[in-house]
């Protein structure tokens, strides 16, 4: 049973038009899985927009509503710590916007740190995530992530976020998941993301199949469609986020490495 009744999956998205990108999935969690009770893009929350801000605006204040919510995203929350240069996590996120003005800028740090080699956290290497948080796909993702969602909510004392910081009563609770690493755990991953009918299939697939193993509640009628025929895996990727969160079952972190690494649950 998951440590809190109320859950929340983001797929995330760091492209200009992130509004079309992003989904939110919220419900609750009981004996036979999670439960659906909304799942929007980032577009149509309350605040939101297709444009970036708009998006990053609409999600950081759904975020911080939820506020009795574990909420699984899927971005990276840190870097390999030979990369910090700050004592604590909460310092780097705190110093991070002033450090990197730019994605590029991020990105070209982190490699120039590490002497061009792609390092991953031991918590990437456990979830055998598909990329380093700096990796050329995924980069300007980790960089909106930390900048317009960890950085403001954590600064306005507005979240907790696990394993680096200990969660308080009422406030939602933000932890980092994958999606994919999920999948490979339960032998379910295989290509699901694109326009033809057997990826379709693929996608009405996962959902039976979890739902079979008692981590999602049947989902039916124009929500099963939208999932099915949202060819960018998105909203099924917010879903399976929230799944992940669902198993969450230690809020601590467990070595001193995850206090500043942060880690991946799946």
């Amino acid at each position: 049973m998951s440590l809190r009744a109320k859950i929340a999956g983001v797929d995330f998205s760091g492209a200009r038009d992130a509004g079309r990108h992003i989904w939110v999935a919220q419900g609750t969690h009981g004996p036979n899985g999670f439960q659906i009770n909304s799942l929007k893009r980032a577009d149509k929350l309350h605040g939101g927009g297709v444009t970036i801000d708009e998006a990053m605006r609409g999600l950081r204040d759904c975020l911080s509503g939820l506020t009795e919510s574990i909420i699984g995203l899927d971005f990276p929350f840190s870097i390999p710590a030979t990369l910090i240069e700050q004592f604590t996590w909460s310092e780097f996120i705190h110093d991070f916007s002033r450090s990197y003005a730019t994605p590029e800028e991020f990105r070209n740090d982190c490699r120039v740190k590490a002497k061009g080699k792609e390092l991953k956290r031991a918590t990437d290497s456990e979830a055998k995530v598909p990329w380093s948080a700096y990796n050329l796909r995924i980069y300007r993702q980790t960089w909106v992530g930390i900048r317009y969602i960890l950085a403001p909510l954590i600064s306005e004392n507005r979240v907790r976020v696990i394993p680096t910081q200990t969660p308080r009563e009422g406030m939602p609770i933000l932890a980092e998941t994958c999606p994919a690493s999920f999948l490979k755990h339960e032998g379910l991953y295989s290509p699901y993301k694109g326009r033809t009918p057997d990826l379709q299939k693929t996608r009405s697939s996962i959902l039976a199949e979890i739902t079979k193993r008692n981590y999602l509640m049947p989902v039916t009628g124009k929500t099963r469609r939208r999932v099915v025929e949202d060819v960018g895996g998105d909203a099924l990727d917010a879903i399976l986020a929230a799944v992940c969160a669902t198993k969450i079952d230690d809020l601590a972190p467990r070595s001193a490495l995850e206090r500043l690494e942060a880690r991946v649950y799946f």
